[in-house]
């Protein structure tokens, strides 16, 4: 099997899947940098097995996938819509040259368009929390959280990730108060590993209608997820050539479990035991349901929370490259060796055909 691995060099995701592969006896893929490609190097040939990973955390990258003449600033929030249209380009350079790739590209785009997986997996009865039409600034909003009859939601950039520009905005008469990452800078917004919390109405406007300068915002309503003692929970699982291998809990004393916004890694046995037997069943089931919706990838990450009582869930996103989980092993594998191995035990080939269960 000749692999190849399209990243960034040097990138820990590059790494991990490398050595997974080798230590499965296959030789070290071959990195195509997503620099090279986004420059029109030549794409990986036919009979090529592909990996791509996510472009993200590269300078040089970054400004070429919004077709940028400057470097953004470290964590500024800017051409968000741009990165996915040249995200896109990117993938379709890749696929022109008849590799099998290990996550279909017409995937990648639904996955990376927060509106339009939502609206996939709601066409498939997948349990998700309701969503507002797409809005491009604060008064649109308000306004359509006023005809919904909604007090709390989630704000979230179309083509955000990593809560990236996420707000957890509640409104309570002529109060509110806005939970994000986002720090408001002057005349920018920068994406923060600190949470801050705004509750001057004259901040959060600045905020959304900046946001929306870089795409349009999709909004959820605020569902009241489970928690443990003094924390609420939701859940990264990971799922493999159809089936739910690997499970992260992130725990937090806010709205945003996001790990790298300083929230903890949850007991997984503790909350399995909390949901009980059917619940997670159905949890599990729901995961794979959703995973059916890309039969044409490998791997998906699904973020799903329970609601409180446990006995409800839903699917808050889906993640094109969210099988990043050190550590986290199943059967002595973490998720890369998990796919090496679905790869080489013929549990999975590429690609396949199929489509959203209901």
């Amino acid at each position: 099997m000749r692999l190849t691995v399209v990243g960034n060099p040097g990138n820990r995701r590059v790494g991990l899947f490398a050595e997974a592969a080798r230590a499965a006896g296959l030789p070290s893929p071959e990195v195509l940098a997503w620099r090279d490609v986004l420059l029109g190097a030549a794409p990986p040939p036919a009979g090529s097995v592909v990996r791509i990973e996510s472009p993200g955390e590269d300078t040089e990258v970054d400004t070429l996938l919004r077709g940028a003449g400057v470097a953004a600033g470290h964590g500024e929030l800017v051409g968000l819509a741009d990165w996915y249209s040249g995200l896109l380009r990117g993938v379709s350079r890749v696929a022109a040259g008849g590799a099998s790739l290990l996550i279909d590209p017409d995937d990648i785009a639904v996955l990376c368009d927060k509106r339009r997986c939502h609206a996939v997996l709601s066409a498939a009865e997948v349990p998700v929390p309701g969503a507002l039409p797409a809005v491009t600034s604060y008064a649109e909003l308000r306004a359509e959280m006023a005809a919904a009859g909604w007090s709390r939601v989630f704000v979230k950039p179309a083509h955000g990730s990593s809560a990236s520009g996420v707000i957890a905005l509640a409104v309570n008469g002529s109060r509110l108060r806005a939970t994000t990452s986002v720090e408001l800078t002057g005349e920018t917004l920068y994406n923060s590993l600190r949470v801050r919390t705004y509750d001057r109405e004259a901040d959060v406007v600045t905020i959304v209608d900046r946001l929306a300068r870089t795409g349009p915002l999709h909004v959820e309503r605020w569902v009241p997820k489970a928690g443990l003692a003094d924390r609420v929970v939701d859940l990264r699982v990971v799922v493999i050539a159809g089936r739910p291998t690997h499970a992260v809990v992130r725990a937090g004393r806010g709205p945003m479990t996001n790990l790298h916004l300083g929230n903890a890694r949850g007991d997984l046995a503790e909350l399995r035991a909390a949901a009980g037997p059917q619940s997670w069943s159905a949890a599990m089931e729901t995961c794979e349901r959703v995973a059916a919706c890309f039969p044409r990838s490998l791997q998906v990450g699904v973020d799903l929370m329970f609601l409180t009582g446990w006995r409800r869930h839903a699917v808050a996103e889906v993640n094109a490259f969210g099988d990043l989980l050190p550590g986290v092993l199943a059967d002595g594998r973490d998720t890369y060796a998990e796919q090496i191995d679905a790869l080489t035990s013929g549990r999975w080939t590429t690609p396949r055909a199929g489509a959203c269960v209901s």
